[in-house]
């Protein structure tokens, strides 16, 4: 089917179809950037789209010489970003796969998961123990998971009580759940290397923070010092101090699930 010519411009014709187009294309490249903006991958993102804007201008002016030179670079300057940023594009595609249609697809854990986790945060506060609960999503965590101890028990109250407990061996490590099973504890996690950091934060928080980083991983913490529960997610704290409804609320809000289930 020929679209339809709505405007000529010398030597370019412009369709409905060639508006869409470029509109979509534009979304994209702005949704790229709004995620990147304000890091080392966001500056490189708007010299590819330079690069690429001065390619169409080439191309379509006949330089075929400088176009050709440009679209060499511009090849290089692709793979460039690639090698360099391999983080930031690894958060970018978790990042679609926390979109809230991708996540009502993929649900993860039920109500009695987020029970139980609010629940023994609440008594870990007034014992004024210290824990760090890992709720996996998409991205798989088993070289977490081999770091610590199996357990591939159904997620418990007492459970997760027994494993925070000082005088448990695991206590020290992170518990990580998928699907209600309790996977592992005494997992390892990787540290953030954020700058950002408060200075106040303990192991457990910046661990919290390099896990959510690397991985879209949902992460609870409790302070055994300030006896404050937070939660982690996409390398940022979303808050440092909720009670248990707000935890309650939040882990369904993240996971997808009605508090209603």
């Amino acid at each position: 089917m020929t679209p339809i010519l709505i405007i000529q411009i010398g030597f370019l014709n412009i369709s409905i179809i060639d508006i869409i187009d470029i509109i979509f294309a534009t979304w994209i490249f702005y949704k790229i950037y709004v995620y990147f903006r304000d890091t080392r991958a966001g500056q490189m993102l708007v010299g590819l789209m330079i690069i690429m804007f001065l390619s169409f201008l080439f191309n379509a002016f006949g330089l075929s010489g400088t176009s050709w030179l440009v679209n060499q670079f511009q090849t290089v300057w692709v793979v460039a970003f690639v090698i360099l940023f391999q983080p930031e594009l690894r958060r970018l595609l978790i990042y679609i796969g926390q979109t809230r249609f991708i996540r009502s697809i993929f649900r993860m854990g039920t109500s009695r998961t987020i029970q139980s986790i609010a629940e023994v945060t609440n008594e870990l506060k007034q014992r004024k123990w210290g824990a760090l609960i890992i709720v996996q999503r998409e991205t798989g965590l088993r070289s977490y998971k081999e770091t610590g101890t199996s357990i591939k028990a159904e997620v418990s109250t007492p459970l997760l009580l027994s494993i925070f407990n000082p005088t448990s061996p695991l206590h020290d490590g992170a518990v990580i759940i998928q699907n209600d099973i309790l996977d592992a504890a005494g997992c390892i996690l990787p540290l953030t290397e954020s700058s950002m950091v408060d200075p106040e934060m303990g192991t457990r928080h910046r661990a919290a923070l390099g896990i959510s980083e690397e991985t879209d991983a949902i992460v609870v913490v409790v302070s055994e010092e300030k006896q404050r529960v937070s939660m982690a997610d996409n390398g940022r704290f979303i808050k440092v101090d909720m009670d248990e409804m707000e935890l309650r609320r939040n882990l369904n809000q993240k996971l997808f699930l009605s508090s209603s289930d």
